[in-house]
């Protein structure tokens, strides 16, 4: 039993790693009670998450007000964006569902297409708010490329995607079904597990241009140079 419950155990590091997710999903909560900081809260508790699931945390409470305060203003314009936008997504749905129960014959065939067209934009904007937190911790760039890189990574990766969905959705399912009070851990340990998944994804996407970069240098390296 000693051994089993030793600081360096295993035992001893899923339970830090569940204390964390439970302290994370407070601070996290707690800040995002404003509505508009929800963003920046969440982009906050990745960038602590991605770095335990790298072994280079440190205090969590400082590293999580550091990168709220840091990414605050990036963070927030997106988050603002993604609300306007799934608002609108959410009210199309609504709409279209009444006209296509409305319709009949060919009108209902055309709001049926246009509903399924909807639901693949709703598709792709559940994979950009899965990412783009994420990414904004992990990374540094303009709110456009953030929202474009997020759906590109988010794409890409599938099994990741389906991974962190897959996460999140069993957690839900848990909560409302069987066992409420796990909201303890919510969305702190969902994000403590989704980061295990990002943090390779990240570094293989991070890595690429800097590789391109080697390639072109050595490429330059091999042709030949005019001689005066």
């Amino acid at each position: 039993m000693a051994t089993i419950f030793s600081p360096d155990s295993k035992a001893s590091l899923v339970l830090r790693r569940i204390a964390d997710g439970c302290y994370l999903n407070v601070l996290w909560f707690v800040c995002s009670l404003p509505v508009f900081t929800i963003g920046a809260a969440t982009t906050a508790m990745y960038d602590v998450t991605l770095r335990i699931a790298e072994n280079r945390e440190g205090d969590v409470t400082q590293q999580f007000f550091r990168a709220f305060r840091r990414n605050f203003r990036q963070a927030t314009v997106i988050w603002l964006i993604l609300l306007a936008l799934g608002v609108f997504l959410g009210a199309d749905i609504y709409v279209l569902v009444h006209l296509r129960a409305a319709s009949t014959g060919g009108v209902a065939v055309f709001w049926t297409i246009i509903l399924a067209l909807v639901i693949v934009a709703c598709i792709a904007y559940l994979v950009e708010f899965m990412f783009v937190f994420p990414l904004i911790a992990y990374v540094e760039n303009t709110n456009r490329a953030m929202l474009v890189n997020a759906l590109l990574i988010g794409t890409h990766y599938l099994n990741c995607t389906l991974c962190v969905f897959g996460i999140h959705f069993v957690m839900a399912v848990i909560a409302i079904r069987f066992f409420t009070p796990i909201l303890i851990l919510g969305e702190g340990l969902c994000a403590v597990l989704s980061s295990y998944l990002f943090s390779p994804v990240f570094r293989i996407c991070a890595a690429k241009p800097k590789d391109e970069e080697t390639q072109g240098a050595q490429q330059g390296d091999d042709e030949p140079v005019d001689q005066p």
